[in-house]
C-alpha cells in the first residue's frame, strides 16, 4: 500500500476560504478537472500552460493521487448530488476558473426526457433539491454556473455514437443555448504520441462562440520498444527484495520519449524506478506465455505449447491436456503478447483484475505498474495512490496526460482568437427544416413520400412507415420523373396486406421502370411486416424485415416519428453533404464516428426540427448537392458551408 504526502499547497474540504484566496494569487489560466480520477486530464493541462486548481471525484485512493500531485481543492464530492454541484459552482466562480474539464460517466435518455432537461436548463429552473442528476448532465450544471471561457470533456466513443446520439446532441444543444461554439471530434490517441491505440470522443465548448482549430497529428507514432524498452528486466510477483513498490535499478533513458518520461525525477532516485512490479505468475500462465509470441491467439495456445516441448508440471512430469482454462469461442483474445515495434492495446481500467491482454513483449510476465503508466504517457516521477490493484485501476481510466497537453495547447491559442465559428447547430438545424418544409408545401419534393404533412383519418404512424419503406426499396436513387410517375400508383398501399393484395400490380409497374427485382423485394418485405404490424413501431423491428436497411428504416422514422427513436443514419449521400459542409473527409474516413458527428451536429437535437433537417439533407444529397456540378445556388447551407466558401 503506497500511501502519498498532499502537495504542499493543497487544500481540502472546510479551507474554502484559503483556497480562494490562493487561487485568485495564480496567475496561469486556471482550469477545474471534475471526474479527475488520478489527474491524467489535469497533468496534461499543467504542461500546455493552465493550473488546474479543482479536481473532484468520488473516488477517495485517486483523490489521494490527485491531492499529492497537484496544488488545490482536490475533493470527494458526489456529483450527482444537486449540494455538491452548487459547491463546486461556488469554487470555480470565487477562484475565476477559465477551464471546466472532465469526463463523466454518461447513460442513455428517452427522447422526452431530453426535452425536459433542455427546457429545464433554458428556463433557468433545477432539479429538485434531493433529485440525483445524471453525472453528465452535472457536468453541463457546473458549466451553466461557472460560464468558463472554456469546455473540454473526453469519454470512450460509445458514450456519443448510440443510435440516438442523444447524449452529445443534448449537451451540443444546451452549450450552444449558453453561447458556446462546440467541436466535436473522436481522437486516436497515438496520433498524438501516445504508444496505444485508444480513441476518445472529445467536444470543445468555447465561449462567445471563438473558433476552435484542432491540434496537428505528430505524423508519426510511437512504439512500445521506445515507450518502454529502457526499463529493467523484471519478474512476476509484487514486491522486489527491498521491499518496496518497485524501486528497482535503473540504467537510464535512450529515446526522447523515454528522457521526457523521466523528466522531473528527483536527483537522488536518477538511476532508480518506481512503482515496476507486476502480478505473480501461474505455472501454467508462464508455460503459455514461453510459448506465445505477439501473433499467438488464446486458441492456438495448446498448439504452441506443443511445439515448445515445455509442457511439464513443478514435478516435471509431462502435462496431458489443455492449459486453456476459458472458452476460446468467446475470449480467443484473453491473451496477448505485445509486440515490441507496435502500438499497445488500450491500457483500460480491466488491467487491475488480470494482465493476460498485456503480456510483455518479450519476458514471461504481464506488464508492471510503471509499463502501464509510460503507455499511458505518465512520467516516471508521478506516484499512485494505493495498492497495486488500485493503482493500476487509476492508470486505466486516466485520459492519456501527452492527449490532454495536446488539446490543452489548442485550447489556450484558441482563447486568445479572435475568429468566430462559422455556425451553430441550432442554426444549420432550422435552416435546413426551415427549407425542407418550403420546399414540401410548394410540392417539390425530390422524393415525395418524404413528405411529413399530418396524417389522414386513414393513416397512421404505421402507415406512413410502410408507404416511405416500400417507396424508398422500389423507387429510391431513381430518377427523378421516374419516382413521381410511380408514387401516385404506391402510395394508396398504406398497410403491407394492401401491398400483398396489389401485388400483381406493384409487378406490373415495376416491369414499366425495369425494376422487377425491386417489386418481389418490396413483396417480400410485405409478407414479413404484415405477419406482424408491430415490427412497424422501431427501427429494429423494421430492420428485422428482408431488404429493410438501417437507412431506410431510420428514413421512414424521421417521416413517422415515434415517441423515443431519433437516429442518426449515415448514408452515402448525406455523408457527401457534410463532407462537403465541413471541408473534412468524413465520407471517406471514420465515417462511422465523425462522419456521423458531423451529422448530428447539422439536424440538432430538436425533435421535429432534428426530423426535417434530416429528411432535408437526405433530399439535398439528391436534388441539390449532387456528386458532380453541385448546385450550391439551391442549397440552403450555402452562406456557412466551407466548400461553398
Amino acid at each position: 500500500m503506497v500511501r502519498l504526502d498532499p502537495h504542499p499547497q493543497s487544500f481540502i474540504d472546510g479551507e474554502e476560504r484559503e483556497f480562494v484566496s490562493w487561487a485568485q494569487s495564480v496567475a496561469r489560466p486556471k482550469a477545474m478537472d471534475l471526474f479527475c480520477g488520478a489527474g491524467g486530464l489535469s497533468l496534461g493541462l499543467h504542461s500546455a500552460g493552465f493550473e488546474v486548481v479543482v479536481g473532484v471525484d468520488h473516488d477517495r485512493q485517486a483523490l489521494e493521487t490527485h491531492r499529492a500531485n497537484f496544488p488545490g481543492f482536490s475533493v470527494d464530492w458526489d456529483l450527482s448530488d444537486e449540494d455538491a454541484i452548487e459547491r463546486v459552482v461556488g469554487l470555480g466562480r470565487s477562484a475565476g476558473v477559465d477551464l471546466v474539464v472532465g469526463g463523466p460517466p454518461c447513460q442513455p435518455f428517452s427522447k422526452a426526457g431530453r426535452s425536459m432537461i433542455r427546457g429545464l436548463v433554458r428556463s433557468g429552473r433545477r432539479s429538485a433539491k434531493d433529485q440525483r442528476r445524471d453525472l453528465w448532465e452535472s457536468f453541463v450544471a457546473v458549466v451553466d454556473g461557472v460560464r468558463p471561457s472554456a469546455v473540454l470533456m473526453e469519454n470512450v466513443p460509445d458514450m456519443a455514437l448510440d443510435r440516438d446520439m442523444q447524449i452529445l446532441r443534448t449537451m451540443v444543444d444546451l452549450l450552444e443555448s449558453m453561447d458556446y461554439s462546440v467541436s466535436v471530434r473522436v481522437l486516436d490517441a497515438s496520433r498524438f504520441e501516445v504508444p496505444q491505440f485508444r480513441q476518445r470522443l472529445i467536444l470543445v465548448a468555447l465561449a462567445s462562440r471563438r473558433a476552435f482549430e484542432w491540434p496537428d497529428e505528430s505524423g508519426y507514432q510511437v512504439t512500445l520498444r521506445t515507450a518502454i524498452g529502457d526499463l529493467p528486466k523484471v519478474e512476476g510477483g509484487w514486491r522486489l527484495r527491498d521491499k518496496t513498490r518497485g524501486s528497482a535499478p535503473y540504467g537510464g533513458p535512450r529515446s526522447d520519449f523515454q528522457k521526457r518520461a523521466r523528466a522531473g525525477v528527483p536527483t537522488e532516485y536518477r538511476t532508480r524506478v518506481f512503482d515496476h512490479i507486476t502480478r505473480p505468475v501461474r505455472p501454467d500462465d508462464q508455460i503459455i506465455f514461453s510459448a506465445m509470441d505477439s501473433k499467438t491467439r488464446y486458441s492456438e495456445i495448446d498448439s504452441a505449447v506443443a511445439a515448445l516441448n515445455r509442457v511439464t508440471t513443478d514435478e516435471g512430469e509431462a502435462t496431458v491436456g489443455s492449459l486453456k482454462r476459458y472458452r476460446e469461442d468467446i475470449f480467443d483474445d484473453k491473451y496477448k503478447r505485445l509486440d515490441w515495434d507496435q502500438l499497445s492495446r488500450t491500457i483500460t481500467a480491466h488491467i487491475a483484475k488480470d494482465g493476460y491482454s498485456y503480456i510483455h513483449p518479450e519476458q514471461d510476465r504481464t506488464l508492471t505498474i510503471r509499463e502501464a503508466a509510460r503507455i499511458q504517457t505518465f512520467p516516471d516521477r508521478f506516484r499512485f495512490a494505493g495498492p497495486p490493484s488500485v493503482a493500476l485501476k487509476q492508470i486505466g481510466n486516466a485520459v492519456p496526460p501527452r492527449l490532454g497537453e495536446h488539446l490543452g495547447t489548442q485550447i489556450l491559442r484558441s482563447m486568445k482568437g479572435q475568429s468566430i465559428s462559422n455556425s451553430s447547430t441550432q442554426e444549420t438545424s432550422n435552416l435546413l427544416s426551415t427549407w425542407f418544409e418550403i420546399r414540401e408545401a410548394e410540392g417539390r419534393l425530390r422524393f415525395p413520400w418524404l413528405s411529413t404533412s399530418p396524417l389522414s383519418s386513414k393513416q397512421s404512424i404505421r402507415s406512413l412507415r410502410w408507404r416511405t419503406i416500400q417507396a424508398e426499396i422500389l423507387l429510391g436513387r431513381t430518377r427523378e420523373t421516374v419516382a413521381k410517375t410511380v408514387w401516385p400508383l404506391l402510395e394508396p398501399m398504406q398497410t403491407p396486406d394492401e401491398t400483398l393484395a396489389n401485388r400483381e400490380r406493384v409487378r406490373e409497374f415495376s416491369d414499366w421502370i425495369d425494376r422487377a427485382d425491386y417489386a418481389e423485394k418490396v413483396l417480400e418485405a410485405a409478407a414479413w411486416l404484415g405477419n406482424d404490424l408491430g415490427l412497424l413501431d422501431s427501427m429494429a423491428g423494421m430492420k428485422s424485415a428482408p431488404s429493410v436497411s438501417d437507412a431506410t428504416a431510420a428514413i421512414a422514422t424521421h417521416v413517422a416519428p415515434g415517441p423515443d427513436e431519433d437516429p442518426v443514419t449515415a448514408t452515402a449521400g448525406t455523408l457527401r453533404v457534410a463532407a462537403r459542409f465541413t471541408r473534412t473527409p468524413v465520407d471517406r474516413r471514420n465515417s462511422g464516428t465523425d462522419g456521423r458527428i458531423a451529422l448530428a451536429r447539422m439536424v440538432g437535437a430538436e425533435d421535429r426540427t432534428s426530423d426535417n433537417a434530416f429528411l432535408a439533407l437526405i433530399e439535398i444529397a439528391e436534388a441539390v448537392c449532387l456528386t458532380s456540378k453541385p448546385a450550391c445556388n439551391l442549397c440552403p447551407l450555402r452562406e456557412h458551408c466551407r466548400t461553398a466558401e
